[in-house]
């Protein structure tokens, strides 16, 4: 599939990897079509600090209304769905609002790529559904462990997609990355947490639980990665694992960063910081076979590159203004 002919629309450009996505795929596609969430100030999110923004249609709306996504998806041949709630901590204190944008959301857009018959759909998903792994690396047949009310969410949005293909063949693939980070990324994430802290020149650190591993990517290797798949014929009714397979903790990431940033700061443990027992998904290590050998992909950035070019945006007195480093962001 060539994008140059295509018309794309990103749901959730307005965020983190939406984004980069959107910007990822300006050079590549006909068309980019970008949806950010409706608000009272008109605020694109990081969609309004693009120098590409005059080359994107920028729709203000919510997924969570059905007779929008519909007009939504008129005249657009492929969508990557991105737009959801993703906060875990938030999840535990209004777990009702995930299930209306993840699940009921993701359920107004193929219902509306269906009617439309749009010619493929990129669900994403998360590596949070497959909870603490049971075996490492973990391939897509692994488990999946609702550990939290996000992850719950995520499993049941991620069946809803595929409902669609099994029922009437909507062409729909469920794109599931590992640990993503880079520029722009929330605060509520380790990595930006970690970098804005040492920059904001805290003398101590607060985290929580520093033992869990994850499998880290920097956000223009999961863009890759879902472009490759929404490129790639054979990922039509296939949940695919993007990741690097490579684990590292988040202690050895602390000290990493550390290191990148010639900091002494001193780890203090936050207990608001820390997950419930059960709700926290001590191991993640992506097994990523199937995409590569669906499209050959390899992530192009090692975990030094992409911490250093992350590094590098958030010292940015422009952007590390935007972050609250003093406080817990839920």
């Amino acid at each position: 599939m060539n994008l140059k002919e295509k018309r794309v629309l990103v749901t959730g450009a307005d965020g983190f990897i939406g984004s980069h996505l959107t910007e990822y795929l300006v050079p590549r596609a006909a068309k980019v079509k970008a949806l950010c969430l409706y608000n009272s100030f008109n605020d694109w999110g990081w969609l309004e600090q693009s120098p590409l923004l005059g080359q994107i249609e920028v729709v203000s709306g919510d997924i969570r209304d059905p007779f929008f996504c519909k007009e939504l998806l008129k005249e657009v041949d492929l969508v990557f769905h991105l737009a959801a709630l993703i906060a875990i901590p938030y999840s535990y204190v209004a777990p009702a609002s995930y299930v209306d944008t993840n699940v009921q959301g993701t359920l107004n857009i193929v219902e509306a790529a269906r009617q439309l018959g749009t010619q493929k759909v990129m669900h994403t998903s998360t590596s949070e559904v497959y909870g603490t792994a049971q075996y490492v690396p973990i391939d897509e047949k692994h488990p999946l462990q609702p550990q939290s009310p996000y992850s719950a969410s995520k499993i049941g949005a991620d069946a809803m997609a595929m409902s669609y293909y099994n029922a009437f063949e909507t062409p729909v693939f469920v794109a599931r990355p590992f640990n993503t980070y880079g520029p722009r990324q929330s605060a509520r994430a380790v990595i930006p947490t970690i970098i804005s802290q040492i920059a904001q020149g805290q003398k101590v650190i607060k985290l929580g639980d520093c033992s869990p591993t994850r499998d880290f990517n920097f956000v223009l290797d999961t863009c890759e990665g879902m472009v490759q798949l929404m490129e790639c014929d054979q990922s039509v009714g296939k949940t695919v694992n993007i990741g690097s397979n490579y684990e590292i903790s988040v202690q050895d990431t602390l000290e990493l960063i550390k290191k990148l940033m010639k900091s002494d700061v001193e780890l203090i443990f936050d207990e608001q910081r820390k997950r419930p027992e059960k709700s926290e998904v001590f191991r993640l290590w992506c097994d990523n076979t199937q995409i590569k050998g669906l499209t050959g992909f390899t992530p192009k950035y090692s975990i030094e590159a992409g911490l250093k070019a992350t590094i590098d945006w958030f010292t940015k007195p422009e952007n590390l203004k935007r972050y609250k480093g003093n406080i817990y962001n839920v």
